[in-house]
């Protein structure tokens, strides 16, 4: 199975979050899954990819051609596509994937796991979704969410859809049972 991961193209303040990205990467590959991600070499993103490389496993990445020009592409990778927009790189990742999981990050995980909920939520996409919860970073979003939830704004079955979970090995069962 393939796992598009969501994540940070920064390591964070907090060396828990690499530390989980490594144990993430090395459970993919253990468990003989691949993982697509946005093909870069640097933060979490390069972790996770590295992790999974490391322990023999398959790593697709998809970039645009911008951030490859900026020199943030991981050259290491089982394959690498690179796409000319980040709305193309998104759509591919989703093409490419069986399952989506957010870890930290920034604005851009932020965004990439709306649009993919958003998809979910539209029936463009069926694949589950999850949010691996690690040093609780995830907390203010779902308060956010059932807050939507309560105010009209997002059904319950759309906000319970997403899985969630403080441990790799756990959320990616909850992804791939």
């Amino acid at each position: 199975m393939k796992i598009c991961v969501f994540c940070g193209s920064s390591f964070g303040i907090n060396p828990v979050y690499s530390r989980t990205a490594k144990e993430l990467g090395a459970l993919i590959a253990h468990l003989n899954h691949s993982l697509v991600y946005g093909g870069g070499n640097v933060g979490l993103m390069g972790i996770v990819a590295d992790a999974v490389l490391e322990n023999r496993g398959e790593v697709i990445g998809v970039i645009p051609r911008f951030l490859m020009d900026r020199e943030v592409g991981h050259s290491g990778l089982t394959s690498l596509e690179i796409v000319s927009s980040m709305h193309e790189r998104k759509k591919r990742m989703a093409d490419l994937s069986d399952a989506f999981l957010a870890i930290p990050g920034g604005w851009g995980t932020l965004e990439e796991v709306a649009e993919i909920l958003t998809w979910k939520q539209l029936g463009l996409i069926t694949q589950p979704v999850g949010l691996l919860n690690v040093n609780k970073f995830f907390d203010p979003l779902i308060q956010q969410m059932k807050h939507m939830v309560h105010e009209g704004f997002l059904r319950e079955e759309n906000f319970s859809s997403i899985k969630t979970s403080e441990s790799p090995a756990e959320i990616v069962s909850l992804l791939i049972p």
